[in-house]
């Protein structure tokens, strides 16, 4: 699967790891040590929201890309 959501991918000092949040997907958030491991896990965790929301009958957002913000 090739990521089409937006990742926004950040340092946390208070966990010590990169944290990636997925906008279009609620709650969907993944870390790592690196940066590079952090969107990796980030990928799995989005397979899993999706695979859980089909399970669930829940609607799956279509990914619009660069999300902008005010």
């Amino acid at each position: 699967m090739s990521i089409r959501y937006e990742l926004i991918i950040y340092w946390s000092e208070e966990d010590g790891t990169f944290v990636v949040e997925v906008p279009e997907l609620p709650g969907c958030m993944a870390d790592g040590e690196t940066y590079e491991q952090a969107a990796s896990n980030a990928q799995i965790v989005i397979e899993e929201w999706l695979q859980t929301a089909r399970e669930l009958g829940r609607p799956i957002p279509e990914p619009k890309g660069r999300l902008m913000y005010a």
